[in-house]
């Protein structure tokens, strides 16, 4: 059993510009990968475990608002494609819109991958509301 199969939320490799306000300032970064929970944002200066932050999430759909808390970071990675620096987070404060449209693009995203016809359904059946 690997990591990825104790996730509560199943995440697909989309790579979306984020906008992060860090203590005031804007920072540019861009997701690796994202689920209906949270995400791995590549940026050049994460932060540290639990420290909170704004993003905008620019998905194809919509901008989605967020705010998030980092649950771990890489800042001393080797800053390439398999390691790249930046930090996870957790959403902790989400619409159920924005839940649903990130959901449908990663049993999208996934369905692509894995074939079934129903796991888009399946998944969006599944939406965990907080």
């Amino acid at each position: 059993m690997t990591f990825e199969d104790h996730r509560v939320h199943p995440r697909a490799n989309l790579k979306w510009s984020v906008s992060l306000e860090i203590k005031g300032e804007v920072k540019e970064g861009v997701t690796k990968d994202i689920s209906e929970g949270g995400a791995y944002v590549c940026c050049a200066a994460p932060l540290g475990p639990k420290e909170e932050l704004s993003m905008v999430i620019n998905s194809p759909d919509k901008q989605l608002n967020v705010k998030a808390e980092v649950v771990w970071a890489s800042t001393y990675g080797l800053d390439d494609e398999i390691t790249p620096s930046g930090m996870g987070v957790r959403f902790m404060d989400i619409t159920i819109e924005d839940r649903r449209i990130i959901a449908k693009a990663v049993a999208e995203h996934l369905a692509k991958d894995k074939g079934p016809a129903d796991l888009q359904t399946s998944m969006l059946d599944t939406l965990e509301i907080e």
